[in-house]
């Protein structure tokens, strides 16, 4: 793995959203780099004015604790609305030495980034615009492989066919209603009463009522919950599943989840998006995705993980970037798909 002895600066700048640092991190992961995490805290009125910008004046460089304080990155990896003035800044304090990445739409155009990375379901293209199905994230297929060679002794007891059920929570555009938990749960003891092996895991985002729905179903029927009191084993579950349940509201839980080849049946709470619905109906032309009903469907395909690709294009793109500047170039440690 390359770290920062081998002469690479490389940050990460978020304004520390989870979501948007983990794909960050996982990009930065798969190209072998360990870098820098920077957060940025811009505060009113300048918030108001992100993604144009511009940066906060407290947080610029020179300022006391700016996230923005030199030596500049050689790489820098953005994601979120309030880091995009943010990256800018720091590609021109460089003398455009940086080459910057954006990572998701960062709704002021292509020329944001030396590279975007942007879901296909977004309409932002370009000639430095890399997209595709699904979002870069932490599940790697040498982590698969490492978790069905050495079983996680909490799961490998569990009966076939083993379920991987990824529950989410409310979003700004779904919503659990006691109607959807209850019919969530009802389609779940369907298939633990047919001899499935459930293994459970919550987000921070499901709601109490879910959470202790799913407890206690996994209680009478000798499956697995994660309560979070203990090491989370969420690899773990994809790489021991045989089937995966997955509620929809969260793209990057079904794009984790696509990455093991096993079939993924999804349940939809209340509420809904039109880019989500482009994103399931592409996943089903791949074979990937099925509703669930209360009965396990659909077979194996290729695994999907986009991450690799997205780390390809980045060293591709860095090294280009280089060599027109005369700088010395880096060798990337890539992760494999």
């Amino acid at each position: 793995m390359l770290r920062k002895e081998s002469g690479l600066n490389a940050w990460v700048l978020t304004d520390g959203k989870a979501g948007d640092e983990l794909q960050a991190l996982s990009v930065a992961e798969a190209l072998g780099v360990v870098p820098e995490i920077r957060r940025v805290r811009p505060k009113p009125p300048f918030t108001w004015l992100m993604p144009w910008g511009p940066v906060d004046p407290r947080e610029r460089p020179g300022a006391p604790g700016s996230p923005l304080a030199p030596p500049f990155p050689d790489l820098l990896i953005g994601s979120g609305r309030r880091a995009v003035a943010y990256l800018r800044h720091v590609k021109r304090a460089s003398g455009g030495r940086t080459f910057t990445v954006f990572l998701k739409d960062p709704r002021i155009g292509p020329t944001t980034a030396d590279l975007i990375w942007s879901p296909s379901y977004d309409r932002l293209r370009g000639p430095n615009v890399l997209t595709t199905l699904t979002p870069p994230h932490r599940v790697s297929g040498r982590r698969i492989a490492a978790a069905r060679a050495q079983p996680d002794p909490r799961l490998a007891h569990l009966p076939h066919p083993r379920v991987a059920v990824l529950a989410g929570g409310n979003s700004r555009h779904h919503r659990f209603t006691a109607d959807d938990v209850a019919r969530f749960v009802r389609h779940l003891t369907s298939v633990a009463e047919a001899g499935a092996g459930l293994m459970v895991t919550a987000s921070r985002r499901t709601p109490a009522a879910l959470r202790e729905a799913l407890t206690a179903l996994t209680s009478r029927h000798g499956g697995f919950f994660w309560d979070g009191t203990s090491e989370n084993p969420y690899v773990d579950l994809l790489a021991l599943a045989d089937f995966i349940v997955a509620t929809a509201d969260s793209f990057n839980m079904i794009g984790e989840a696509a990455a093991t080849g096993r079939p993924i049946v999804v349940f939809e709470p209340s509420g809904g998006h039109p880019k989500l619905d482009v994103y399931m109906r592409e996943l089903k032309a791949h074979g990937i995705v099925h509703p669930f009903e209360g009965r396990l469907v659909g077979g194996p395909y290729e695994p999907l993980n986009s991450t690799p690709k997205v780390a390809q294009a980045i060293a591709e793109g860095f090294s280009r970037h280089r060599r027109a500047l005369g700088l010395p170039d880096f060798a990337f440690s890539l992760e494999t798909p």
